[in-house]
């Protein structure tokens, strides 16, 4: 990053400080440049921000964004579509009608967690994609 004080140029590798009663113009990388992490290639697909995405079929796209709230109305499997290697995010899974829930091959979580989230109850899940599965944890049914 450079960094303009006093008319002149200054490269910092990671931080800097400067007197609060100095003059200092900081320029801001244009709307095309991606700041993301020191040395680390990133890929974004879909903002960062992590808006929570509705979609009560149980089936969640990774492309449209990382968190979802599933409201299901029948029996429903567990899906994670369009795989990102290294995306990971949250479900808030409301089963307060109780319905099974079975999980597609590519969604990794053990029986246990599918009897627990197969119970009436509101569940947050966990997820950590690495391109081909999406595995998953679960939270104990929250008040």
């Amino acid at each position: 990053m450079s960094i303009k004080i006093n008319g002149g140029s200054t490269n910092f590798a990671s931080t800097f400080t400067a007197s609060p009663t100095a003059e200092r113009t900081i320029t801001i990388p244009d709307a095309s440049f991606t700041m993301a992490g020191s040395g680390i290639s990133t890929t974004y697909s879909a903002p960062q921000s992590g808006a929570i995405t509705t979609d009560n079929d149980g089936s969640f796209d990774l492309s449209v964004t990382n968190n979802f709230k599933c409201t299901p109305t029948e029996i429903f499997t567990l899906t994670f579509t369009n795989h990102t290697a290294g995306q990971s995010g949250y479900v808030i899974l409301d089963n307060s009608g109780g319905y099974a829930v079975s999980a597609a091959a590519t969604t990794k979580l053990g029986a246990a967690t599918l009897a627990t989230i197969s119970t009436a109850g509101v569940y947050l899940l966990s997820y950590l994609d690495d391109g081909t599965n999406a595995y998953v944890t679960a939270s104990g049914a929250l008040a």
